[in-house]
């Protein structure tokens, strides 16, 4: 069900168009039925009646013109209705407006909150914190191939189109998780390129965002520990970014806060233990296609990279 003004609007239109396709097909129907039902019956030695029915042939012209001018009187209600479906979409203030860049990569989604400062911006992925009441404004690009980001329950779906930026702005007014998913083909692992937007209470986004520029946690314990140097000095910094390590990596989503998300491999697998050290063992095994070598290390390497990766909040 719709969560947002714009998921609102265009789900009156939808039912809007379903009665009115559902009243024609009916409509259709029944006049099948008619003629069918007052067909005299025929058989192979039946003579074509060639005869003119001058009464009859005006009576069906009247029905067939009266049915072309309900049909373009209909049409024209659905031409102004989406008319002002999309003038109503395009009406949502944006004056404290959350700015995100949400770049759609093969296959995972990188979200960087308040990009224009330096000083604000921090970068999680494949789910969206946003503030109940509060507009959000994307900025969208691609990384490789064309991706479209659609979450039903808050707006239409817009592209993601290489070299080309665009914005996109919806507003959740209730809280909850809402599912969204890319729905532009982009390769083999499209249909798990998951996005999942949080809409939480103005008080506990503000502090999912204090949590969120703090840098990585200190590890506690000797396995911990063991853990963050193995993710630094193997191949898992060259990609992948832990604030506060040396691991500085760009080609792979930031895992300053990954223990924080919902799910690992965007949207494929619940976010644990057993599944992030499955994860980082074979990630291929899970979401083939990814671009995640497998990691060959010993069982209890992988296990201190998982606790490792488990303190991070």
């Amino acid at each position: 069900m719709p969560a947002g003004p714009q998921a609102a609007v265009l789900f009156e239109l939808w039912i809007a168009m379903l009665v009115v396709c559902v009243v024609v097909f009916l409509a259709v129907m029944a006049a099948l039925a008619a003629g069918i039902w007052r067909a005299s019956p025929a058989t192979d030695t039946t003579a074509p009646d060639l005869a003119s029915h001058p009464r009859i042939e005006s009576r069906l012209r009247r029905v067939v013109g009266y049915a072309l001018a309900a049909s373009t009187l209909l049409l024209f209600a659905l031409l102004v209705a989406s008319f002002m479906t999309d003038r109503a979409i395009a009406r949502l203030p944006l004056g404290d407006a959350v700015h995100i860049d949400l770049i759609g990569h093969q296959f995972w989604w990188e979200a960087r909150y308040e990009p224009t400062d330096p000083t604000l911006t921090f970068t999680t992925a494949n789910e969206l914190h946003v503030p109940v009441g509060q507009p959000v404004l994307l900025t969208l690009r691609a990384d490789d191939v064309i991706h479209s980001f659609w979450v039903p329950s808050l707006h239409g779906k817009k592209d993601l189109i290489p070299g080309r930026e665009s914005t996109f702005a919806f507003r959740a007014d209730k809280t909850g998780v809402y599912r969204g998913q890319c729905a532009e083909f982009c390769g083999y692992q499209h249909a798990h390129m998951t996005l999942y937007v949080i809409a939480d209470e103005p008080a506990q986004y503000d502090e999912w965002v204090r949590r969120q520029r703090q840098p990585a946690a200190v590890p506690a314990t000797d396995e911990q520990r063991r853990g963050r140097d193995l993710v630094v000095e193997t191949t898992c910094g060259m990609c992948h970014a832990i604030a506060g390590t040396m691991a500085q990596g760009r080609r792979a989503p930031d895992l300053t806060h990954v223990a924080s998300r919902l799910t690992l491999g965007a949207g494929i697998v619940a976010n644990n233990g057993d599944t992030r050290t499955s994860w980082i063992a074979n990630a291929q095994k899970i979401k083939p296609g990814v671009n995640m070598p497998p990691l060959a290390l010993p069982r209890e390497d992988l296990a201190a990279i998982s606790a490792y990766l488990g303190t991070l909040r």
